[in-house]
């Protein structure tokens, strides 16, 4: 049950000017330079945030390139390692709410969703890659009597990360749990609209006992500090989530530079196939909504275009509008709120774009479709379904990154095949059948990192994450993810 009272509290907390955290310290940009932090619950300026420039990030990677080098993390013993990230964890779930409350301030996350997929989810997953921090073995080779072979497994060194805005703690988490428990040391670049709970992590690691330099946070827009990074010869591995531009220009700059690893993962087009024989359409209707319009569409594996078998379409279409415009859309502090706001300004005329253009070529905008709430000076905009899409349409083909579901009817399973994996993208997909058969086939053929089997979304950290296709590349979560962040080294001895 979540304490109302305590948010309420919270809602309006002043907030201490944000700063970067490099090695161990709290400290301004160089040149002082700062930006205002504007809330989309109201569209008002809510704190002001370091503003970084290349020579601030340079402060950052250098102090954890010293970091590495000196061992003061990656020479401790792995089990004190653990401990220390065990303890880290444990801090980050006590101040689970104040941490929640603060993003949904930030980006605009619904707060029953912000705590369970930010700070309890950053907990868990620090917490899983903890424990896995001892257990990690090398190998011996099968070699002859007269040699012995190993295979060490050992950090890759300085970690860059750039994380998004939907889920900075979730997604930032996935990243430094493995880099961290393998002994490397962290640069973290957040995004400019969701900056805040990242740097309180931070300086809940150090609180924990984490050696100064090894986890920094640096603040700033990604056109100069991500720049900045992806071009530093002493970043060793870099990893991203976000749009297909950015990372291309990443790794064009790891070209450019010392040819360090970059793992991308971009985002997706996903489809959500709906056959006429799925176990409950009560169940797929209202799982199918909440895989769209649960953070306002902000989320990687959104199941942004719907297929649906032709036969069960007009039912399933009428259905899911009923359920769609039962959700309560506004504030996102609210916990009786389904859909909060969208992250920025920016990003809503975005997704108002994309209707506009599909409503010009014809198609059905059956519910939603327009900014509401403006009185609030927030950005929000209603859930939003459009039917009679062709799949060569922009919508089907494009990721919107907002409540934006584009309804494609299918006549047979090869059909939806084809429209399924038409796109770039190929991050999550679902099915939903009675036919086990059925779905053994569409797993096998379907396009995509992860396919759901009569659900949509709630895989844990014990199956990896990541995209096939234009989606990316690399996988986070499980244990598949320490494969980013350890180097294999062989050592052959002579008898």
């Amino acid at each position: 049950m979540l304490d109302v009272t305590r948010i309420e509290a919270l809602r309006h907390a002043p907030i201490a000017p944000v700063l970067h955290v490099i090695d161990g310290t709290s400290r301004p940009s160089r040149d002082g330079a700062t930006s205002e932090v504007i809330s989309p619950l109201d569209g008002r300026a809510m704190a002001v945030m370091a503003r970084g420039k290349a020579v601030d990030a340079e402060d950052a990677i250098a102090a954890a390139r010293h970091a590495f080098e000196d061992g003061r993390w990656s020479g401790l013993p792995p089990a004190e390692r653990k401990r220390i990230m065990l303890r880290w964890a444990g801090l980050i779930e006590a101040q689970a709410l104040d941490i929640a409350v603060l993003g949904v301030r930030n980006n605009g996350t619904e707060i029953g969703m912000a705590l369970k997929a930010e700070p309890m989810s950053a907990a868990a997953t620090i917490r899983y890659y903890a424990e896995a921090t001892d257990k990690i073995y090398g190998e011996i080779a099968p070699t002859g009597d007269d040699v012995l072979g190993l295979v060490h497994r050992a950090p890759v060194g300085v970690v860059g990360a750039i994380v998004p805005w939907n889920f900075p703690l979730m997604i930032g988490a996935w990243k430094l749990g493995p880099a961290l428990a393998a002994g490397n040391t962290v640069v973290l670049k957040p995004a400019e609209t969701a900056s805040l709970t990242l740097v309180r992590i931070a300086e809940l690691a150090l609180e924990a006992g984490v050696p100064a330099g090894v986890f920094n946070v640096i603040l700033g827009e990604g056109k100069v500090v991500g720049e900045a990074m992806s071009l530093s010869p002493e970043i060793d591995v870099l990893v991203f989530t976000g749009s297909g531009g950015v990372g291309r220009r990443l790794l064009e700059n790891a070209a450019k530079s010392n040819l360090k690893r970059v793992y991308l993962e971009l985002g997706g087009k996903s489809p959500n196939i709906v056959f006429a024989d799925a176990p409950s359409l009560d169940e797929a209707v209202k799982v199918s909504a909440a895989g769209i319009f649960r953070n306002s569409g902000q989320v990687c594996v959104a199941g942004s275009r719907l297929l649906v078998e032709r036969s069960i379409h007009e039912e399933f279409v009428a259905r899911l509008v009923r359920a769609t415009e039962a959700m309560k859309v506004g504030d996102p502090l609210d916990p009786a709120t389904a859909a909060g706001a969208v992250n920025s300004l920016t990003q809503l005329e975005q997704n108002l774009r994309f209707v506009a253009e599909a409503r010009a070529m014809g198609r059905g905008i059956m519910t939603g479709g327009i900014r509401i709430l403006e009185e609030t000076g927030g950005y929000y905009m209603a859930p939003t379904i459009v039917t009679g899409v062709d799949p060569a349409d922009r919508l089907a083909q494009a990721e919107v990154f907002g409540p934006v579901l584009a309804v494609l009817p299918f006549d047979s399973e090869e059909e939806a095949v084809a429209i399924a994996n038409g796109t770039d993208y190929g991050l999550a997909a679902a099915v939903w059948t009675a036919s086990l058969s059925r779905a053994h086939r569409m797993v096998r053929r379907l396009r995509a990192g992860i396919v759901h089997v009569n659900t949509y979304g709630g895989s844990d950290l014990t199956v990896p994450l990541g995209g096939v296709k234009q989606s990316g590349n690399g996988h986070d979560k499980s244990l598949h993810a320490f494969d980013k962040y350890l180097d294999l080294k062989s050592a052959w001895i002579k008898l």
